[in-house]
């Protein structure tokens, strides 16, 4: 019962090249960086990845991408790093594009034994039509394109039917893991970690502490420890970033000297002055 490695480098030794792989994490906001520093150390490549993005040009997942490892994405935004948008473009890149809900539904239905679902998102658009291209030629050409979605309407309304998803592995980050797996998340990091973590036949968490079982109250755990195989203590402090830090000017008396100067004591007044 006792799902606690070593080491991050140990968690990821058996994870193969051409390996399924998802990835929670939005944007930078609870990305397993320690997992994915680790799996970019062995040279494992041709990995096909699910995740909401696919980090920025030298954190999280870009640091697989940038070092060609990454085969396949299928993500549901991907705009803030730019070697993810040359390697697409120039053909050495596979992407699936899919509607955030839905990935995050393909996920969830993956991991609780759903084959697939009907959605109305994308009725109507090239979701359901065919043709968004996930391949490119190095000419600039489409060399792979996305099928058509079968359809079925329900009460006069059309919907498409989406395939769950499920991976060889999954890598997680959670705030606190118990030694059984039991898992809880800090407010927004929580995003796609849970459903990464049902959907994957093997599933890595780096909790930032890990707990004794029992410690964890019943009906704080977010992720119950049944979907965890390995569990690894990350150090919290050293691998957060903000991915864009947006600040506006201080306003005339306000700020760190506006504070000083409030909290200062008046000056006394001569017997004259008063």
């Amino acid at each position: 019962m006792d799902k606690v490695m070593a080491a991050a480098a140990r968690a990821v030794a058996d994870i193969p090249d051409g390996a399924t792989l998802a990835v929670g994490g939005f944007g930078l906001c609870g990305i397993p960086s320690t997992l994915i520093a680790a799996l970019a150390e062995t040279g494992v490549s041709g990995l096909r990845v699910v995740s909401n993005n696919c980090g920025v040009d030298d954190w999280g997942l870009g640091l697989l991408l940038r070092a060609g490892r990454i085969a396949r994405m299928t993500s549901s935004y991907v705009g803030e790093n730019k070697e993810f948008a040359r390697q697409y473009l120039a053909g050495e890149l596979e992407v699936e594009l899919t509607p955030q809900g839905t990935l995050a539904e393909r996920l969830r239905a993956g991991g609780s034994g759903i084959p697939a679902f009907y959605t109305p998102a994308g009725v109507g658009t090239q979701v359901e039509e065919g043709g968004l291209p996930w391949r490119h030629r190095a000419d600039g050409g489409v060399a792979l394109a996305s099928p058509p979605k079968e359809t079925r309407e329900f009460g006069g309304r059309r919907y498409l039917l989406e395939e769950a998803i499920t991976a060889d592995f999954a890598l997680v980050r959670a705030e606190v893991a118990d030694r059984h797996g039991n898992c809880v998340f800090h407010a927004a990091a929580r995003n796609f970690n849970p459903l990464c973590a049902m959907a994957g036949q093997v599933t890595l968490v780096e909790a930032e502490r890990v707990v004794e079982p029992g410690e964890l109250p019943p009906d704080a755990v977010h992720l119950p420890g049944v979907y965890v195989d390995r569990v690894i203590a990350v150090d919290h402090s050293l691998d957060k970033r903000i991915e864009r830090r947006t600040v506006r000017p201080a306003r005339p008396g306000t700020g760190a000297a506006a504070a000083r100067t409030a909290a200062a004591p008046a000056p006394a007044l001569a017997p004259e002055e008063k």
